[in-house]
């Protein structure tokens, strides 16, 4: 059973919600993120989703894109964020899950980023532009590493669609209102 699992079954049975919160990684520095992220757990906080700072970041509203800037400008990379991420689980007993674009991924290799982001302590990926159609070999490895691959679905999401989605997605399913 994988953390991110382990954590939504002591919620259930304690029957609660699971909450999930979310930062882009290095903003507004990058010595900052492991006291918010502590400050997060400390509050209540289940999972810790790092956002890995992209250059487009098409899928996000304002705020998120303002904060990838910020982190972008104060020198933050995706090896960056996953060294960030291994100090907070090595730390903080919370499973951490990746918000990222494909592109950073693709230009490490998908191998290679997943073994590093299972070295990292990295639970879970999120990756907005990645469908479960177009990610076979992403979550053999995924898999092979121990990490949950977390899709997206909307409401505008049809059934035969949300059901490839949900049998792709482990770890917890993010529905975008």
């Amino acid at each position: 059973m994988s953390e991110i699992a382990k954590t939504f079954a002591v919620a259930k049975k304690q029957g609660r919600a699971v909450l999930v919160g979310f930062i882009t990684a290095g903003d507004p520095t990058p010595d900052a993120t492991f006291d918010i992220v502590a400050a997060l757990v400390n509050g209540g906080v289940d999972i810790i989703e790092l956002g890995i700072p992209f250059s487009d970041p098409i899928a996000d509203g304002p705020t998120i894109q303002a904060s990838s800037l910020r982190a972008l400008n104060a020198g933050v990379t995706p090896p960056m964020v996953l060294e960030m991420a291994n100090q907070i689980a090595s730390s903080l007993n919370v499973p951490i899950v990746i918000l990222t674009y494909y592109n950073p991924i693709f230009k490490m290799g998908d191998e290679k980023f997943l073994k590093l982001a299972a070295k990292s302590g990295v639970s879970g990926i999120v990756v907005p532009d990645l469908p479960p159609e177009e990610s076979t070999e992403y979550r053999k490895f995924a898999q092979k590493e121990g990490i949950d691959t977390i899709y997206l679905a909307t409401p505008s999401t049809t059934l035969k669609r949300l059901s490839n989605i949900v049998s792709a997605t482990r770890g917890f399913l993010y529905v975008v209102p």
